[in-house]
């Protein structure tokens, strides 16, 4: 048998790690310490403040005035954790939470877990199994993992594979799936397609057309919209529930973070048939099983749902567009995502060596970012990944414009070729 088929995805990723990240630990240019902050500006314990664009915080919400007071107020009246299964005991901040989401995503069921992956864990096993009775499955599950899908998905092939084959596929290439599609039809499979909405790397996943194609081959489509949340959507539904036009198609479910965009902490499920919620609160590990998010945060996304309603976050994805289109402007399209309705952009490096030279100039320049290495991206190159937030001021958003441009008469930076 072949070496390679017989060791395990840890073992192939270690030993196809390079020392990159290690160094960029070493010589403080990610894995920051943070001190303090106000809004945009962190200052580390080790000295120095300076301006981020590593935050998946794309509003800002979570210094809002109201979530913090909420989060106060729950202390004060109820501690910090009741450490219990939802189904011996929760908050009552918890039923207000998905009252609140149930009026974002409305005539849909939904169900609040401690994290998105948690949903992943809790929902697709029951999808699986065929235990959703407003997703029936009538014949075997053929899992269809999107190559660029979350890692929190990734990681439960083992799981899938016990309800089901596993393949996987390029989502924003039709035929990719027209051909996992076609092989499922022959074999009489369920086909459940996994994908990101908005991916945390890159680009957007086209929901409506994937969802008709799943239809029309009696599949499911699962979406992972964790980074589309709040920033998009009436009342910030989400990039993944706007593409379908705010009604969820039957064969459809959505995961989502509160923990990003949304201001507050946690995952969520959305689903087509409020009857599953029942099956999902007495049958998914997580909930049966695992405790509930803790108080102070169950309030602070109570509050960050009721302005979610509120006409507050219409303004503040605009102002997130805005700054959005300028660093499009500043950075001349050329980043990755550009022109996109994503609020991460990144710049690609041919090695890791110049991805690391570049972090140090633009820390020395008092700008920080999520450094990106193998296995997330291509073995030996680099990736700067920077997201972008209403919080940004334009002077921010300028002066990463210009060291960019310093990267690029550098020669570290070569953006016309990618």
């Amino acid at each position: 048998m072949n070496e390679e088929i017989e060791r395990d995805w840890m073992t192939i990723r270690r030993d196809n790690t390079s020392g990159a990240l290690g160094t960029a630990y070493e010589a403080g240019l990610t894995g920051f310490t943070v001190a303090s902050r106000e809004g945009k500006r962190i200052t580390l314990q080790d000295g120095g403040t300076f301006t981020e664009f590593v935050s998946c915080s794309y509003l800002g919400l979570e210094t809002h005035p109201a979530l913090i007071e909420a989060a106060r107020q729950a202390m004060m009246t109820g501690g910090l954790h009741l450490s219990s299964s939802r189904s011996a005991m929760h908050p009552t901040y918890l039923p207000q939470l998905e009252s609140l989401l149930g009026a974002i995503y409305k005539d849909c069921g939904v169900s609040v877990f401690t994290s998105t992956s948690s949903v992943h864990l809790g929902i697709l096993p029951l999808l699986g199994s065929g235990s959703l009775k407003g997703y029936p499955i009538q014949k075997r599950v053929h899992w269809l993992l999107d190559k660029t899908a979350h890692a929190s998905m990734q990681i439960l092939r083992g799981i899938f594979q016990q309800f089901g084959k596993v393949s996987r596929v390029q989502s924003t290439d039709p035929d990719s799936i027209s051909v996992a599609l076609k092989r499922c039809i022959e074999h009489q499979e369920t086909p459940v397609l996994l994908v990101d909405g908005i991916g945390s790397m890159s680009g957007l996943v086209p929901i409506a057309e994937l969802s008709r194609q799943m239809e029309e081959a009696g599949g499911y489509l699962y979406v992972d919209d964790a980074h589309g949340v709040s920033i998009t959507g009436r009342h910030g539904a989400g990039y993944a529930f706007s593409s379908v036009q705010h009604v969820l198609p039957s064969n459809m479910i959505l995961a989502g973070s509160l923990s990003k965009a949304f201001g507050g902490s946690g995952g969520f499920v959305v689903l087509a048939d409020q009857r599953d919620i029942e099956s999902i609160q007495t049958l998914a590990n997580p909930l049966v099983f695992g405790h509930s998010i803790m108080l102070p945060m169950l309030a602070a996304n109570v509050a960050a749902a009721k302005l979610h309603l509120s006409e507050e976050v219409d303004v503040l994805q605009q102002r997130l567009w805005k700054n959005v289109r300028l660093f499009d402007l500043v950075t001349g399209n050329r980043l990755l995502n550009a022109g996109i309705q994503s609020p991460v952009r990144g710049a690609f490096f041919e090695t890791e060596d110049a991805g690391l030279k570049a972090i140090r100039i633009l820390r020395a320049n008092g700008i920080l970012l999520f450094p990106v290495f193998y296995p997330i991206i291509t073995k030996g190159k680099a990736m700067l990944r920077f997201a972008i937030s209403a919080d940004h001021c334009e002077t921010d958003i300028r002066q990463l414009g210009t060291v960019l441009e310093e990267l690029v008469e550098a020669g570290l930076w070569m953006p016309d070729g990618h």
